[in-house]
């Protein structure tokens, strides 16, 4: 039995070590100085990102709201995917630029070039742990951060109570219909593009809209006006139930009627209770939710809004891609021989250049949001550019 046990562990063992010794020598080793480096990175970013993003503030929380201390070490938890995602290209950047850095500064990357080795299969390592890395940020950023960032809240807010909970509530909702009118026969008109309802709510908080105004245009020479103290959406009679309100009602020659309720069922569609269930951010959506919300905005018109979401559904791709920018870049210069980098320039390399490329995606993002780029440009200029000029530098090294 005891053999028997220690063979089943030699073979798991090599099932487990087989696929890297399968993998090249020169590669294995280029990976070994770059795979060490990375994961310090990824360290030290994340603790400080955390540390100037979330702690400070579950500090402040429980100073003046008196969040326990145990719900804010789980808010912290639920908040590092985010974090990790912002360090992932960071660290990708600044691992590749020392590691190559330290084997250009030893000569040891002349020792390759000089058995004929090109520059790209020298940093062909690179681009493959970045597209890794890639992969591994676009999964992180669509399946564990909108979950986890709502584990967060929900975390601060059972912890902090119900002062905090009033925060959380989401203001000032405006749905606008448009369709076609209906003329005193009840007949539709032939046009379709008359602006027939605009719903508008104060205040969205437990499924229940309050401070409710509905301005209703959906007949001809007549003007409705419908106010309530709440709204809910009753799904089995597609309709709302107001209640505490009234209705002033007025047509073309002047004539006005008014009728107080305490309750009255209006029939109108979900959409003002789908637009106030999507998230305020799209750091909270996944992709799946976003194209959701882009549905909901281009059934309400806001164009500014659906470009805002159309920018942000390319940029769930674009953010994993500047793994693979970083990754790319960082190899290129730090292989070439005329570059002798101490950590202390390697890292401050590192910072140029993240600073560049995130103020260049910040400028297309906003341009995008604007409406002064398309969307798609707005958010995959700066990768295709950097890109570009990773394989200019490229070409010149070789």
């Amino acid at each position: 039995m005891k053999l028997y046990t220690q063979s089943l562990i030699k073979k798991t063992i090599n099932k487990i070590i087989t696929p890297w010794y399968s993998i090249e020598l020169i590669d294995r080793w280029l990976l070994g100085q770059i795979i060490p480096p990375m994961l310090f990175a990824i360290s030290a970013f994340t603790v400080i990102s955390l540390s100037v993003g979330v702690m400070f503030d579950l500090i402040r929380k429980i100073v003046e709201y008196g969040l326990p201390l145990l719900k804010a070490i789980q808010a912290l938890i639920y908040s590092l995917p985010s974090f990790l995602v912002l360090s992932f290209p960071m660290a990708v950047l600044l691992s590749t630029l020392l590691s190559y850095g330290k084997l250009s500064a030893n000569s040891e990357l002349l020792a390759l070039k000089s058995l004929g080795i090109t520059t790209s299969r020298i940093i062909a390592p690179a681009i493959a742990v970045s597209i890794f890395m890639t992969g591994l940020t676009f999964y992180f950023n669509d399946n564990l951060v909108p979950n986890s960032n709502k584990l967060a809240e929900f975390t601060l807010r059972s912890g902090v109570g119900s002062s905090f909970n009033k925060e959380k509530a989401k203001n000032n909702i405006i749905f606008s219909r448009k369709g076609s009118r209906t003329d005193p026969d009840n007949k539709p008109t032939k046009t379709n593009t008359y602006l027939t309802h605009i719903f508008y709510a104060s205040r969205f908080e437990n499924n229940t809209m309050r401070e409710v105004t509905v301005l209703d245009f959906s007949r001809v020479n007549i003007k409705q006006i419908l106010t309530a103290k709440s709204a809910v959406f009753d799904k089995d009679n597609s309709s709302w139930v107001f209640t505490d309100g009234s209705i002033v009602s007025t047509n073309s020659i002047g004539q006005t009627t008014s009728i107080n309720f305490k309750q009255y069922l209006y029939p109108f569609v979900e959409g003002p209770l789908d637009l106030a269930k999507v998230p305020k951010d799209a750091s909270d959506m996944s992709l799946k939710e976003a194209l959701e919300a882009e549905k909901i905005y281009k059934k309400i018109g806001d164009l500014k809004q659906i470009r805002k979401i159309q920018v942000r559904i390319q940029e769930k791709f674009t953010l994993p891609c500047a793994c693979l920018v970083f990754g790319l870049i960082g190899s290129i210069l730090g292989s070439k021989s005329n570059l002798r980098s101490s950590k202390s320039q390697g890292f401050g390399l590192s910072v140029i250049l993240i600073l560049i490329y995130y103020v260049m995606s910040f400028i297309c993002s906003s341009f995008g949001v604007k409406g002064l780029l398309p969307p798609i440009i707005a958010a995959w200029f700066p990768v295709v550019f950097s890109i570009g000029g990773g394989f200019y530098f490229l070409r010149k090294s070789s």
